[in-house]
């Protein structure tokens, strides 16, 4: 199958250069390109790509904007938003990720990084490398923030305590073979553990479950580092 992909940044040079990358792969292919978070909704509608590829800070409409719509968007279900940013942990990301992002990448991401995070994305996984989250979590997310949080803690009593304990390690950033691994599991297991605790929860990926298992005190914050004197 082609991974459909949605170019979404005002930066004219950029999307060239991404869809010149993509389009050279048998697997994946650009839709369409979108010069604002509008556009990009607009295009999304219209194209129900995969993979949205979406740029944070753009003139008029932002990506933020344009993420919260589509990921809230039942029509859209199918489609993973995948955050490009030259500040990868910042509010915004972390709105992002609040909102239903599956993920993010620096601009100055490598070609190869940039093609196998699409790719893992469509699939369904998140992009969120375990340096970055703990960063992330330890300084947004597991603060309180404006409107609900997407779980209470009372919601974890749907979990097994397997679905916890997986939710949990996945909330660390692990990867379903380092959590198999850690867990004496099989990789398929941890799928299924994962999906359920997913679906339990209302998460719209597993980048929404890391948010919940934080917010909802599964998993407690790292302090954050010591600030240089």
């Amino acid at each position: 199958m082609t991974i459909r992909v949605l170019l979404a940044d005002d930066q004219a040079l950029l999307r060239a250069t991404f869809r010149i990358l993509i389009d050279s792969c048998d697997d994946l292919e650009v839709v369409g390109e979108a010069t604002d978070g509008a556009e990009a909704v607009t295009l999304a509608r219209v194209h129900h790509p995969d993979v949205v590829l979406m740029d944070i800070r753009m003139p008029g409409t932002d990506g933020l904007a344009a993420t919260t719509t589509i990921c809230a968007d039942p029509d859209l279900s199918g489609t993973r938003v995948l955050i490009l940013t030259t500040f990868e942990v910042d509010e915004y990301v972390a709105q992002a990720l609040r909102a239903g992002a599956s993920g993010f990448l620096g601009k100055d991401v490598t070609a190869d990084a940039l093609l196998a995070g699409i790719r893992t994305v469509a699939a369904g996984e998140s992009l969120l490398s375990p340096l970055a989250t703990r960063v992330l979590v330890s300084r947004f997310l597991a603060t309180p923030a404006q409107g609900a949080p997407l779980a209470a803690p009372e919601d974890l009593a749907a979990l097994t305590a397997r679905e916890r304990e997986v939710m949990a390690q996945a909330a660390e950033g692990r990867s379903n073979d380092e959590i198999a691994e850690r867990l004496f599991l099989s990789p398929l297991t941890v799928r299924t553990h994962v999906h359920r605790a997913m679906t339990k929860l209302g998460a719209r990926d597993r980048a929404q479950l890391v948010v919940i298992a934080y917010q909802s005190g599964l998993v407690q914050a790292p302090p954050p580092p010591p600030r240089d004197r």
